[in-house]
């Protein structure tokens, strides 16, 4: 019987362990990026089991599993973790990129890379997504509102306008300000070569459909290994590679629309004969103001009939023009376990809102890596660029577009026959649109060749050899019927090129002992070499305007020509070590020698120091439910800066001619210890993760001082020359960033997410040479006070008894209250310093929302405590003194005893209360919708059938709203005529940014 009883058993459990391996199936499939691009590697997990597999090199996986299974899981390092349902044997799952996954996230650092988790120091990343599909040429302009403490702002409208980006304040008076580029390891040369006084962007030759990921280093502990080039920050610009798995072929094509985002109220002819002629009689009385205003409209209206107003030109209207921009781009990359690859070509045309202004760029690119050994790779990055510009002149040229908003309403635009009229108020720039060109060509050429050779699991050495060339053109034809034109004709043509070359070779260790201690380090040696050489020349008198070439000219009444050359020897090492992977430090040091300086002060050494501790991954709070991730850093380090001329510290002498015979000259006085401004910076924060980090952030706190100021000081005329550069002044900075990402929502086919970054920055000069003030114009330098200060009259309003614009005159009394009076006389009334140009708050909100196939996000951007001075204002807003059009605002200007008014009575060709004054000086504050974009991602169903791997459509918008009390065009905007008016925040007719609306369509195969 118990025989029996155990044969049953033995048979029920074969049967039922047979009909349990027969309830197994096989789910097979493929990962990929939303890209397309095939992903090794991948964890493919059952729920709840440990039944699971990776993907192999080419994204394949075959994995058993129970027939009552009905998803697995999918996890990668750097994307969204997705559970997929299995709907049948085979599986093509598509997983998105973790961009908020920000404590595993990799950073680009001087060198090598780190985790962000152990990273001790400050660095802002922004990656390819935060770029995308937005419509600008410029890739710098898509980092406004996306790093903590990084200003970034366009100096104007015009297409190739130059591109000021402040990371955590203004560091230098008289030396460069900007940070430093790298580019796939190689710094890139970022100076504006324009020879018309209006700077150009010179990385307008980047394209943005190139870049991976930017990374910014802020703090001393990242910078210093970057020695005396990285005191004003330092952006590294990882571009595109290649990934193991499939071809990936990616096509992008968008087409966009643009518009001022603002423009102004001008008087019509109505308004413009009422004011002017009301100014003329309030200065010459009825009869004499009456016959002066009559004689002034004869002469501006050309003949026409301006008192049936027949003439009512809208100047403005054509100063500007619908505006377009097109992007195209193509790209290739994959690659094998050896050999990865990645080709892409870019097409951008731009025309601008500004008439006559426009650019057309390509760009291509070549970035290849190969594995040649087990021990050997070696590779190399190559790009190439061609960019041509149709230019405008500067701000303050009369031939300038928006200078054309000076002219009257009642004159007409163009004759009758046709041909712009040139017998308006100012120059008509449509005669210069006609009969006068001015282009700049810039072609470049970037190439990195690499090896890396792997002694050791742990140990290897690289070698790069960098170049950069850059190489512009600059051609403007001026003809016989151009304004302002006394000859038959005038050419100018320029070239610049500027060629940079960089070899670093340095060995990187890394090793893990005992399982708790890590090491890291780096050590090597850099040279760094560049050579300009620019020349120029100017010629008049030519036959005919269709002959435009020098060769034309009788005559060549100016010729130009420079070789210049620098060079940087450095040797720097980095250490970086933790232990338990929580308690961790770090520390750099470069040595850098520069032949820009005096032969006592050529080499410096420039160190850096940081610890960090991360708390949460102590006992007591391992554990916590709320508190996912704690940790506290802090940073001291030296940097410096080196952007002055190349001889600054040499006597100098230039050649120069007496009655014909040639001789020389001293030019320069020299300076045997010029050295580098060096810049002490402190840094101490606090990043933290909340509820599994569905919430995480970051606050640091920083102060930054910037000794020995390299400084033009003023010599006696008697030593023959103006001035010698010395090490003189200091300047501080201090501020508190503040950066949060919120997971707002993350549920299947929904997700909601938020980033938010708000920075405070103090600018402070704390020493001057000898503690003297230096007025320039509007502005001051004044120990105690920010960079360029705003210094002008005090504006006091005007008087309701009589009309008068009125300044105060400020005096102290005994008991040291300070005494305000008022007078008309602006000679009598004294400067004051009013505002700064720097703002005190930075900050931007970016929200991206997906919802199944669709994803939309958008970034608002602000700044404030700046303020801007509109210096076109003392003849477009001044109640008119002049013929020129006026603001709509002018007429609320005082008429009548006992009106109330900021408009002083209107009185021709007398200064009433627009001198350069508070009354032009503005806040700057803004809140800008920077970037919109909304996308749709077609179906795979769709897309598979018609052999498309993914493909979206999207609408994106660029500066689509403002928010601002600025009563000027723009409180970005600020004027190119001259390369320090945008740093002094003066707005001179200057445009506004574009508004940009596109259309487009991504595609992957």
């Amino acid at each position: 019987m118990k025989r029996k009883l155990l044969f049953i058993l033995m048979w029920i459990g074969i049967f039922y362990t047979g009909n349990a391996f027969s309830q197994e199936k096989t789910v097979s499939g493929k990962v990929s990026a939303t890209d397309g691009t095939t992903l090794p590697g991948v964890s493919v997990l059952l729920p709840g089991t440990t039944i699971g597999t990776t993907t192999d090199s080419n994204g394949n996986f075959s994995l058993k599993v129970p027939e009552s299974a009905t998803r697995l899981v999918f996890q990668y390092l750097g994307y969204v973790r997705k559970e997929a349902t299995i709907t049948g044997n085979f599986l093509e799952v598509s997983l998105e990129n973790d961009e908020e996954n920000r404590l595993d996230e990799v950073l680009v650092v001087g060198y090598g890379t780190q985790i962000r988790r152990k990273s001790t120091d400050n660095i802002a990343r922004i990656t390819a997504s935060d770029m995308a599909d937005v419509p600008s040429p410029s890739f710098q302009s898509l980092l406004s509102g996306k790093a903590a403490g990084v200003q970034v702002m366009q100096t104007n409208g015009k297409v190739e306008s130059g591109m000021t980006i402040r990371v955590r304040g203004v560091s230098s008076i008289s030396a460069g300000s900007d940070p430093l580029y790298v580019l796939d390891g190689m710094p890139l040369i970022n100076q504006n070569e324009s020879n018309y006084t209006a700077p150009t962007n010179p990385l307008l030759t980047l394209s943005p459909s190139e870049i991976e990921s930017i990374d910014i280093l802020k703090d001393a502990a990242a910078t210093a290994i970057y020695g005396s080039r990285g005191a004003n920050g330092v952006i590294i610009i990882t571009t595109k590679s290649g990934k193991e798995g499939r071809n990936v072929l990616n096509a992008n094509v968008s087409q966009g629309f643009s518009s001022p985002t603002r423009l102004r109220e001008w008087l019509n002819a109505d308004e413009y004969i009422e004011l002017f002629t009301e100014a003329a009689i309030n200065r010459y009385g009825l009869e004499d103001g009456t016959d002066i205003a009559e004689e002034t409209f004869d002469w501006l209206a050309v003949g026409t009939d301006w008192r049936n107003r027949e003439v009512n030109t809208d100047w403005q209207d054509l100063a500007f023009q619908n505006g377009r921009i097109t992007d195209f781009d193509l790209s290739l990359s994959g690659g094998n376990q050896k050999t990865k690859y990645f080709f892409s070509g870019a097409y951008n045309k731009t025309d601008g809102i500004i008439r006559s202004n426009d650019l057309d760029r390509i760009s291509s690119r070549i970035n290849v890596s190969h594995e040649l050994s087990s021990k050997f790779t070696a590779g190399a990055n190559l790009s190439f660029s061609r960019t041509g510009i149709n230019r405008v002149s500067n701000d303050n040229a009369f031939t300038t577009p928006l200078q054309s908003i000076a002219q009257a309403p009642i004159s007409p635009a163009y004759l009758e026959d046709g041909e712009p009229n040139p017998n308006t108020l100012y120059a008509n720039y449509l005669l210069q649109d006609k009969h006068a060109f001015y282009n700049t060509m810039i072609r470049r050429v970037t190439g990195k060749a690499f090896a890396e050779y792997r002694f050791l699991p742990n140990l290897k050495f690289n070698s790069d050899f960098g170049y950069d060339l850059f190489y512009q053109t600059e051609d403007q034809f001026v003809g016989s019927q151009a304004p302002f034109q006394s000859t038959n004709g005038e050419s100018y043509a320029s070239s610049v090129g500027t060629e940079s070359y960089i070899f670093s070779n340095y060995l990187s260790f890394n090793k893990t002992f005992a399982e708790i201690h890590d090491l890291d380090v780096v050590a090597g040696m850099e040279f760094n070499d560049r050579k300009r050489r620019f020349q120029d020349a100017t010629g008049i008198e030519f036959p005919s305007d269709d002959l435009i070439t020098l060769r034309s000219a009788a005559e060549i009444t100016a010729a130009d020509g420079t070789v210049t050359q620098n060079n940087f020897l450095s040797y720097f090492a980095r250490a970086t070590y933790s232990l338990y992977d929580r308690y961790l430090l770090k520390a750099s040091i470069r040595r850098d020698g520069s032949s820009r300086f005096g032969t006592d002060n050529r080499y410096g050494f420039f160190p850096a120091f940081s610890a960090g501790w991360i708390v949460s991954e102590e006992s007591f709070l391992k554990d916590s439910q709320t508190l996912s991730f704690l940790k506290l850093k802090g940073s001291w380090g030296k940097t410096g800066n080196a952007e002055i001329g190349d001889f600054a510290s040499l006597g100098l002498f230039t050649g120069a001619a007496y009655n014909q015979t040639p001789g020389l000259a001293p030019s320069q006085a020299a300076n045997p210890i010029l050295t580098w401004e060096s810049i002490i910076q402190s840094d101490i924060g606090l990043e933290f993760g909340l509820l599994s980090d569905r919430l995480t952030g970051e606050v640091s706190y920083y102060t930054k001082k910037s000794d020995g100021l390299l400084f033009n000081q003023l010599l006696p005329y008697t030593s023959g020359l103006s001035s010698i550069t010395k090490n003189l002044g200091i300047v501080e900075n201090k501020g508190i960033e503040f950066a949060l990402t919120s997971k707002n929502i993350n549920k299947e086919g929904f997700s909601w997410n938020t980033n938010f970054n708000l920075a405070n920055n103090k600018n402070k000069i704390t020493e001057l040479p000898n503690g003297d003030d230096v007025i320039d114009g509007r502005n001051i330098l004044r120990e105690g006070n920010p960079i360029y200060a705003f210094y002008i009259l005090e504006y006091a309003g005007v008087n309701p008894d009589n009309g008068d614009g009125e300044y105060y005159v400020n005096s102290v009394n005994e008991d040291g209250s300070l005494n305000k009076e008022r007078t008309a006389n602006a000679n009598a009334a004294n400067r004051i310093i009013a505002g700064s140009p720097i703002p005190n708050w930075i900050g931007g909100i970016t929200n991206t929302i997906r919802y199944k196939d669709i994803d939309f996000s958008f970034t608002f951007q602000g700044e404030w405590g700046a303020s801007i001075y509109n210096g076109g204002g003392v003849y477009q807003s001044a109640n008119m003194i002049y013929e020129d059009n006026q603001t709509k605002d002018q007429l609320r200007r005082w008429q009548n005893p006992g009106d109330i008014t900021d408009v002083p009575q209107a009185r021709l060709y007398l200064n009433n209360g627009a001198q350069h004054s508070t009354r032009y000086l503005e806040k700057a504050d803004f809140i800008r919708l920077r970037n919109i974009n909304l996308g749709y991602t077609l179906p795979k169903s769709f897309t598979q059938k018609i052999g498309v791997s993914n493909a979206r459509v999207y609408a994106s918008g660029f500066n689509l709203i403002t928010i601002t009390n600025y009563s000027g065009y723009d409180p970005e905007a600020r004027s190119d005529a001259g390369a320090s008016q945008a740093a002094r925040g003066i707005d001179f007719y200057s445009a506004p940014a574009a508004k940009t609306y596109s259309f487009g369509i991504n595609v992957t195969f």
